[in-house]
Parts: C-alpha cells; sequence; structure tokens
C-alpha cells in the first residue's frame, strides 16, 4: 500500500458492519494489513491471567481492528471522500466534498 488517507488522530464513521453509523477518534493504524482501531468501535472481550501489572485478571473490554474500508472521514461533521493533492512540491489531503485541504 502506498499513502493511506486515514491517519492516527482522524475522525472517521464506520460506514459497514455491526457498529454501522458509529463515529470515533482513530487510535492506531496498521499500515500493513490495512486495518484501524477506533475508539469504541468493534469491542471485544478479552480473558486475561492475574499478572504483576494486572493483579485481578478477568474479563478486558477493548477495541479489535477495522478494515479501512469500512471507515470513512469525518470533515466538518459530514463523512467525506479523502483525496491527495500536490501543493508545490508536497503531497496532502484534501476533503472531496468541499475540496478543502486536510492538513
Amino acid at each position: 500500500m502506498s499513502m493511506l488517507k486515514i491517519k492516527k488522530g482522524d475522525t472517521v464513521k464506520v460506514i459497514a458492519g455491526k457498529d454501522k453509523d458509529k463515529e470515533g477518534k482513530v487510535i492506531a493504524v496498521n499500515q500493513k494489513t490495512g486495518k484501524v482501531i477506533v475508539e469504541g468501535v468493534n469491542m471485544l472481550t478479552k480473558h486475561t491471567k492475574p499478572s504483576a501489572q494486572n493483579q485481578e485478571g478477568g474479563i478486558v473490554r477493548q477495541e479489535g481492528p477495522i478494515d479501512i474500508s469500512n471507515v470513512m472521514y469525518v470533515h466538518k461533521g459530514t463523512a467525506t471522500r479523502v483525496g491527495i493533492k500536490m501543493d508545490g512540491d508536497k503531497k496532502v489531503r484534501y476533503a472531496k466534498s468541499t475540496g478543502e485541504v486536510i492538513d
């Protein structure tokens, strides 16, 4: 994969799957597998043994990865596609609905 259009810290909306229409902030992006972890989306339960860090152990709820094709960037409250264009000699992302540069 070349340059991904979703980055850590972006606000995204889920457009497919069991968590459709939920919005959240991107916590992590895995460029190799094309997956993102979004705050409060695709919650999984994990059973953990007691350890030095977690004395209690038990059931922990955490976010699971979701495919990058199932999320859409949110710009000014609406989901929009993201494009890449050259700004001088630098690549920048822009919102296709408004044409405004994101970063």
